[in-house]
C-alpha cells in the first residue's frame, strides 16, 4: 500500500515513524533494532508534531504508514483526530505465518490486532463518518476496484499510478527495509502469493483466536 501511494506524484510518504520509539521503550528484539533507534526519532511528541504538520515537499497528500503496535498506550490519541484515518486489515493466520519467520513466539500485542481494535474504536468515537477499512485479501483480488473505493471514501481522486510501480528500495523506506521488505522490493504491482497457505502452529492457537476476534469485527465494516 505504501508503494501504491508513494507512486503518486501528489503524495509524500513516511514509513513507520514511531518504530524507533517503540523499540527503545519495549526493548523488542527486532532485526536491526540498534540502527533503527540510532537513526530514528525516539521522542513520540516530536513524531506527532511532524505527522500533524504539512506533508514533505509541499505535496497535497501525506501518506503515513503506521503499525498499530508502535502506538504504545502512553502516546496520546488526540492528534489522530486531525488526520484522515484508514485501516488495513489482514487475516491473522497469514500475519502469524509471515511474522514467525522473524519472531518465533509472537504475542497478540506483538501482532498489533488488539491495538488496531482500540485505535479503530477511538477514531470511530471521534470522527464522522467512520474510517474506511480495507481487507488485504480484497485489495489483492481486485486492487483497482478497492483503491477506487478507498479514494472515493476519503475524497481523493483515484490515480492509475497506484496500480504499478518500479521495483527496488526507496529513500522513504525505513532502515529496516533490508530485514523486512524482501518481497516488497521485488514487487511492481499488487500480487497474490504463489505459495500455498500454511497452518498456524498449534502453540499459537490462542494468539490466533484473540487476533481473529478483532479482525472479524473490523472486517464487517470493510469497503466492498
Amino acid at each position: 500500500m505504501m508503494r501504491a501511494w508513494g507512486n503518486r506524484p501528489d503524495t509524500a510518504v513516511v514509513d513507520e515513524p514511531f518504530y524507533a520509539y517503540y523499540l527503545r521503550q519495549t526493548g523488542a528484539d527486532h532485526p536491526g533494532a540498534e540502527e533503527v533507534i540510532t537513526k530514528g526519532e525516539t521522542d513520540w511528541r516530536k513524531v506527532v508534531r511532524q505527522l500533524s504538520g504539512d506533508g514533505p515537499g509541499g505535496r497535497q497528500i501525506f501518506y503515513q504508514k503506521q503499525m498499530t503496535h508502535h502506538l504504545l498506550p502512553e502516546i496520546e490519541r488526540d492528534w489522530l483526530g486531525s488526520l484522515t484515518n484508514c485501516f488495513l486489515i489482514r487475516d491473522p493466520g497469514e500475519v502469524i505465518v509471515s511474522y514467525i519467520k522473524k519472531n518465533h513466539e509472537p504475542t497478540a500485542l506483538d501482532l498489533g490486532f488488539m491495538q488496531q481494535g482500540e485505535i479503530y474504536d477511538w477514531v470511530c468515537a471521534h470522527a464522522d463518518p467512520a474510517p474506511p477499512v480495507l481487507d488485504a485479501r480484497d485489495v489483492l483480488e481486485d486492487p483497482k476496484r478497492v483503491l477506487r473505493l478507498l479514494c472515493g471514501a476519503i475524497g481523493v481522486e483515484f490515480s492509475e499510478a497506484m496500480l504499478n510501480w518500479p521495483p527496488g528500495l526507496r529513500e522513504t523506506d525505513g532502515v529496516w527495509a533490508r530485514h523486512w521488505y524482501s518481497e516488497v522490493v521485488t514487487s511492481t504491482t499488487f500480487r497474490r502469493s504463489a505459495s500455498k497457505p500454511q497452518d498456524v502452529p498449534a502453540r499459537l492457537a490462542s494468539v490466533y483466536h484473540a487476533c481473529l476476534e478483532v479482525y472479524e469485527r473490523l472486517r464487517e465494516n470493510r469497503l466492498r
